[in-house]
């Protein structure tokens, strides 16, 4: 644990981490040390690994950040769980010294204890935050199914026990989405994490209507409705671990599948600096997000991270001089300081209603979780047109396409000419584990392209270095650790205006846009490649080379 706020706050303050005043607006939203801490980073006012700095140093003890730098299995199988968890402990070895990793002060920490599991070493103490402590439990866990099958032989509280220790394994993986799927012989459990879904376990099938049960009176759904699709969300809390889940539930042959969206502090925690964008890219959002009014639309699929790059983008733009409010459906992230209003089409709350409602609340920025309709459209670009920075999500393919199809939508050319200012496509790329990266040659990485190895081929020379994740126990043996997009960011310059109300094609404004420099996704995945941040394979799954240079 933590200590408490009073201690936290008088070790950050002393070493100058944060200003009186952020502590203070820290110390008004927060009741305990934990809320303390996260209000810190969320504004990030400091981060994780300064927090872990700041603690060790007050304890005179080096800092372990197991946060980028795991302990391995193989070190945790050195002690029991039983060990491990009693005393808060991870280890990890350097030659002749053993190097006893805690969350407490040092005073807490009893090391005769742990001296005879390491005869003839030399124990020495280090810090590291709680949270990682917890997380390297998770070492010592049996397989879900393995679990399972322990609750139901116990058969205290099964379909409780089951929902939990499904939810603690997906936040443990970073999963963002986790899938019941009956199926005759079982439930399959599968998580999504960093973009893949993969198969975590399989519940049985005669406690699946319990489970059910379980999700529902949580998550706020009826219990005695089963051909119909439902909807609902619950707040998760289980010792440490902590989320909110949206929860989606559909009527299958089979039974009702469950998909849950993970809203966990890890899924919440990005800012402008985490999201990948180049050092160019970069400066085209801000400049774009600096300017009093305009629209600014992100495209791309579904769970290609638009509403994340938008509320990066909301946490640079938040002060106290400025009034921004949302309109979503869901509300998926919660900020303090922004008026967040959720879609209820049962109660006539439509994107096209609360909208109405919203510009007439003095707002300076205004985010629509996404234009779906005509209706949607027109008042947005109205919005945009009468003062308002509006910025919202839109479904299509890339960049260029966006605008046919808001013409399409009955929007007139001239008035988007006049309130586009920047138009963002993004798709999500795993990003290669960092401590299994390896070097491979430029034929062995296109050998493992499926499909587009001679598109792709002359993106690159032999003189390029290109990378794999060999795969190890910090990424589960993938090779990949974490996700990052690949952005083409478009500007609408005077001759971009002027071609727009032209009604153009797509492959007019794309033309034009890159005569005017802007890079499609490809590009941007092609210098993340030579950078080591992804592989070709992962970036060829995502995105097709820019269409001139099809079939070459």
């Amino acid at each position: 644990m933590y200590p408490d706020i009073k201690h936290i706050k008088a070790i950050l303050l002393k070493e100058n981490y944060i200003s009186d005043a952020d502590s203070r607006a820290a110390e008004a939203v927060a009741r305990d040390s934990a809320g303390y801490i996260d209000y810190l980073i969320r504004e990030e006012l400091l981060t994780k690994s300064l927090l872990g700095q700041a603690l060790a140093e007050a304890y005179q003890l080096p800092f372990a950040d197991l946060g980028q730098i795991p302990p391995s299995k193989e070190s945790a199988e050195k002690i029991s769980e039983e060990t491990a968890r009693k005393n808060r402990v991870a280890f990890a070895r350097a030659n002749d010294t053993v190097v006893a990793i805690a969350s407490d002060a040092p005073e807490k920490v009893d090391l005769q204890v742990l001296a005879p599991l390491f005869k003839g070493k030399k124990i020495r103490l280090a810090y590291t935050l709680p949270e990682y402590i917890e997380a390297s439990f998770s070492l010592y866990e049996k397989p879900l199914a393995t679990r399972f099958s322990q609750i139901v032989e116990a058969g205290h509280r099964v379909a409780p026990e089951i929902v939990d220790e499904i939810v603690k394994d997906a936040l443990v993986y970073h999963a963002s989405d986790i899938h019941l799927e009956p199926q005759e012989e079982g439930v399959i459990v599968r998580f999504r994490v960093d973009g893949v879904l993969r198969e975590a376990g399989r519940a049985p099938r005669e406690y699946y209507e319990n489970i059910l049960n379980r999700i529902k009176v949580a998550s706020g759904m009826r219990i005695d409705e089963h051909l119909l699709a439902q909807d609902g969300a619950l707040h998760f809390m289980s010792g440490a671990a902590r989320a909110d889940l949206r929860i989606s539930l559909v009527p299958t042959v089979e039974g009702e599948k469950v998909v849950m969206r993970v809203l966990g502090s890890y899924v919440q925690s990005y800012t402008l600096a985490d999201l990948g964008l180049s050092e160019v890219h970069r400066m085209q959002f801000e400049t774009a997000a600096h300017k009093p009014f305009g629209m600014i639309l992100t495209t791309g699929p579904t769970g290609s991270g638009k509403t994340t790059s938008l509320y990066a983008l909301l946490k640079l733009l938040s002060r106290p001089d400025i009034n921004i409010t949302t309109i979503e459906d869901p509300v998926e992230y919660k900020m303090p300081g922004i008026n967040q209003i959720q879609v209820r089409a049962h109660a006539d709350m439509t994107f096209a209603n609360g909208l109405r409602a919203i510009v007439r609340q003095d707002p300076d920025i205004i985010l629509v979780g996404e234009i779906r309709d005509q209706e949607t459209a027109e008042i947005s670009v109205n919005a945009a047109l009468t003062g308002h920075l509006l910025l919202s999500t839109f479904h299509a393919n890339d960049a260029a396409t966006a605008i046919p199809r808001l013409i399409d939508m009955g929007i007139e050319p001239f008035l988007l000419a006049s309130t586009l200012e920047l138009i963002i496509a993004q798709r999500l790329v795993r990003k290669i584990c960092t401590h299994c990266r390896t070097v491979v040659s430029l034929d062995e990485a296109l050998s493992a392209v499926p499909i587009g190895a001679a598109a792709a081929r002359q993106y690159f020379s032999k003189a390029d270095t290109v990378y794999t994740g060999k795969g190890c126990a910090t990424c589960s043996g993938t090779g990949y650790q974490g996700r990052t997009a690949l952005y083409e960011l478009m500007n609408v310059t005077p001759a971009m205006q002027e071609l727009i109300t032209k009604n153009p094609t797509a492959r007019q404004i794309a033309t034009l846009a890159r005569k005017e420099g802007d890079t499609s996704m490809f590009d941007d995945g092609v210098d993340k490649v030579k950078q080591g941040v992804t592989t070709i394979t992962e970036m060829v799954r995502v995105v097709e080379p820019p269409e001139k240079d099809h079939g070459a």
